[in-house]
């Protein structure tokens, strides 16, 4: 098992924002993570990159215990997290975004980093066209397409994607989840937080629900947008 997370809790001060979760990744799956706002998604994924501390419960990377490793060490680990809302550094170029990525890697002055742009812009030709453009200055499907080839830059075993199609226009956000299931194809381990349910569920493997912090549902993307009770609260009553 790739990601094991069992019994996490976590708290905003007296706020109990996760309640007692659990839930797997498999090497080479895509897991997704569905749910209304303040359904604990977001937290999840802070909690799993170290940027949220635990109250209870541990978090296993890799058959190793992460719980309260720093969140500098876990890139170094394999996991790298494309955040909600992007996080892109506005007065860097593309190219100063992509080596952000690398930073962590003790390979980073090697060909190695050198390849794995070319395979960032084999995925995004975008932003090879835009590599001398600074980040703030680009579009939001672009900057996404930049949170997401920033992340693969530190050649992660495990990709954390947080909410890839927020603010996209429904033919990019297309285009964006037909490239989540092409990372995946090349290789890696995906955990996807995603408010768009129906393309989360059609490209994820297996899936969890959550409700207020606590898992409700899991099962196969496809068994669970299949389910009329999911279908009515997540689908908009279809898939």
């Amino acid at each position: 098992m790739l990601l094991e997370v069992n019994g996490l809790c976590v708290n905003y001060g007296r706020i109990e924002a996760i309640r007692d979760i659990t839930f797997t990744v498999e090497e080479g799956e895509v897991v997704t993570l569905i749910g209304a706002n303040g359904a604990g998604k977001t937290t999840t994924m802070k909690t799993v990159s170290g940027l949220r501390p635990v109250r209870a419960g541990t978090i296993r990377f890799d058959g190793q215990d992460i719980t309260h490793m720093p969140p500098h060490q876990r890139p170094v680990l394999g996991i790298s997290q494309s955040p909600e809302g992007r996080g892109c550094f506005p007065g860097m170029t593309v190219n100063e975004n992509l080596d952000m990525g690398a930073y962590a890697r003790k390979d980073r002055k090697t060909k190695a980093v050198a390849e794995d742009r070319d395979r960032v812009f084999s995925l995004f030709p975008r932003l090879q066209e835009r590599m001398n453009q600074t980040a703030g200055t680009m579009s939001g499907g672009e900057q996404q397409m930049l949170a997401m080839g920033r992340a693969l830059m530190a050649r992660p075993r495990l990709l954390l994607l947080d909410e890839p199609s927020m603010g996209l226009a429904p033919k990019l956000i297309a285009q964006i989840f037909d490239i989540v299931t092409e990372i995946n194809n090349q290789g890696t381990t995906v955990l996807l937080v995603e408010q768009n349910a129906a393309q989360a569920l059609k490209r994820a493997n297996r899936a969890y629900i959550l409700e207020t912090g606590e898992i409700v549902r899991e099962g196969t993307g496809s068994a669970l947008a299949a389910d009329d009770a999911v279908k009515a609260a997540y689908l908009g009553g279809d898939i």
